[in-house]
């Protein structure tokens, strides 16, 4: 753009004194052609004769004040040559490519964002349903961009026809699944005695029911009447049952809970992924108790459980509840005042397991 312009000025400039005198400008256009035509040659003396973007510039501003029938002998490039940067030199004045971008412009991050985070807490949605909710949040894209955003990061963009996860379904159910699972403990003298557990998959809270050496089919239901009386009122907004096949449980174990309307659903032979959340609290109560502990007999088992159980269901923090208890309902008010709020400490199980709460 700004050689342009300089050429267009210089262009007038010359133009002036060719008004004037006509004659005498086209000899010292002439004159100055040609010598400019020697400084390049001395220039380039030793090697091919090449043209600079200012020579080019001199000679087509230049080529205005010279008789066009005399350009092929003043000028040392043909007539052809010298429109062509005459034309090439003006073309500059209308190029925008320079501010011109090519194709569409890129999606903004917090669009995919929005859109990927969209397919992953929707996963029956497809790229059409997805593209209808960033416009009623303000944001219209189109309908292929949120396509090509699916398709790059791997997720089907057409909407699923097929039946929830077995994952999603325990998501969407949590508030109504209680699932049940034995854990074995190893006594000192090598005799292995059993506990059942249950836990609540909406507030985590834990409940072991008892401790047994033989876990037949009628300890079984027995500890099934047990918790459906612990439960009370809370047993109303239950409505699964998920335990394993193991022969343990029993017909008359499912008919107590069946007979508070609790759905008992069974997982798949060898698939403890099915199970998942009773799975991790048994693995958790290994790491934090049993490893660490030398149990004689099956009244000391149940007496550490039981502690385990109060410390897990009202002091233990838990990442799906955002660190909260199972028995907790909100956080505690924040405490800026370090200084006057020192956290005291409560040994549980013998210092196995540390408690702590601002002294009162």
């Amino acid at each position: 753009m700004i050689v342009s312009l300089l050429y267009k000025v210089t262009r007038r400039l010359l133009s002036v004194p060719s008004v004037l005198l006509r004659n005498e400008a086209a000899k010292d256009a002439e004159l100055l052609v040609l010598r400019h035509e020697n400084a390049v040659l001395r220039r380039q003396l030793a090697g091919p004769v090449r043209y600079e973007p200012a020579d080019r510039f001199w000679f087509a501003a230049l080529s205005g004040l010279v008789d066009r029938r005399r350009w092929r002998e003043v000028f040392p490039v043909t007539p052809g040559t010298l429109l062509a940067w005459h034309r090439r030199l003006v073309a500059r004045k209308w190029d925008y490519t320079a501010h011109r971008r090519t194709g569409r412009p890129p999606t903004r991050a917090a669009i995919k964002s929005l859109v990927l985070r969209l397919a992953r807490e929707n996963p029956r949605w497809g790229h059409r349903r997805i593209q209808g909710e960033p416009a009623r949040l303000g944001h219209h894209i189109a309908r292929s961009t949120v396509w090509r955003i699916l398709h790059d990061a791997g997720i089907d963009p057409v909407l699923r026809r097929h039946g929830p996860t077995w994952r999603e379904f325990l998501t969407a159910q949590a508030q109504g699944i209680i699932a049940a699972d034995f854990l074995h403990i190893d006594t000192v003298l090598g005799k292995r005695v059993y506990a059942l557990a249950f836990l609540e998959h909406g507030t985590r809270r834990l409940h072991i029911t008892g401790v047994t050496a033989h876990p037949t089919q009628a300890w079984t239901a027995q500890q099934s009447g047990n918790l459906t009386a612990d439960l009370g009122i809370r047993l109303e907004s239950l409505r699964f049952l998920l335990r394993d096949r193991d022969g343990k449980y029993g017909q008359t174990f499912d008919t107590v809970f069946e007979a508070d309307d609790l759905r008992v659903i069974t997982s798949a032979p060898q698939a403890p992924r099915m199970n998942a959340h009773c799975e991790r609290v048994i693995g958790t109560i290994r790491r934090e108790l049993l490893d660490h502990v030398l149990v004689p007999g099956e009244a000391h088992a149940r007496q550490i459980l039981k502690t385990y159980e109060n410390h897990y269901n009202r002091h233990r923090p838990h990442q799906a509840r955002d660190q909260l208890p199972p028995e907790a309902q909100h956080h505690p008010a924040a405490v800026h005042e370090l200084d006057t709020h020192r956290p005291l400490r409560t040994r549980i199980l013998g210092g196995l397991i540390n408690e702590y709460r601002h002294a009162a």
